[in-house]
């Protein structure tokens, strides 16, 4: 990773404040963009003003962070529910990638990591607006993996289960919650954002280098095991 050009989409909290921390220590370029601004650069993925500015021209690396956790029942779902949740899930991974897109390009050995979720492999009550969006998100991965085979740019995605950072707050606030959450997973607990920054690191480097168009289920065991 020592001097490659690596672009964290929501590089400042949970998961992508774990992957920047692990792409720095390994010598990584990093160019952070958050909705905040805090880090590197504004942007704002629901805007549709907001723009990705100050790009390198060649990219070698590019993580989409930004997610949500909205649980509900089916029937108080509304359409502009379902549209929010393909806004900042979905269609703010392909304004990302379409401005990535020539310095991905230009790299020798491009990655693109993706982020779903195990409720779209694993039907959870609840999850019918997050699973959609993210199950977009699936298809975007095994499209592009195709399409970019040819320039050398592999793209793939993590699917987790339930992990520790602040979007997923309201779900482990108090003991009880937690203690149940930990119980629902095969190997006993919720995951960290270090879980599944390692795993990124491993898709944004060498070692993976005849990975693409997959779907990588870091979660627990909760997708496949009883």
């Amino acid at each position: 990773m020592k001097g490659k050009n690596i672009v964290i989409i929501g590089g400042n909290s949970g998961i992508g404040k774990a992957v920047a921390a692990l792409a720095k220590e390994s010598g990584a370029n990093l160019f952070l963009y958050s909705r905040s601004g805090e880090g590197n650069y504004q942007f704002d993925v629901t805007d549709g003003s907001s723009e990705l500015q100050d790009l390198p021209e060649v990219i070698d690396g590019v993580v989409y962070c930004p997610g949500s956790i909205n649980l509900k029942p089916f029937h108080r779902i509304s359409m502009e529910d379902f549209k929010a949740e393909m806004d900042v899930n979905f269609f703010g991974a392909v304004k990302t990638l379409q401005a990535c897109m020539k310095g991905l390009k230009k790299s020798e050995a491009a990655s693109v990591v993706l982020y779903s979720t195990v409720a779209v492999q694993t039907g959870m009550g609840f999850h019918a607006g997050i699973a959609s969006a993210k199950g977009a998100v699936e298809g975007l991965v095994r499209s592009l993996a195709a399409e970019w085979a040819p320039n050398h740019i592999r793209v793939n995605a993590i699917a987790p289960s339930l992990t520790d950072t602040p979007l997923a707050k309201q779900l482990v606030s108090t003991d009880e919650k937690r203690a149940a959450s930990d119980k629902r997973h095969p190997l006993g607990r919720i995951g960290t954002p270090e879980d599944i920054a390692e795993a990124t690191l491993f898709l944004l480097g060498t070692k993976s280098s005849w990975v693409t168009g997959q779907i990588l289920h870091i979660d627990g065991g909760m997708s496949s095991l009883k």
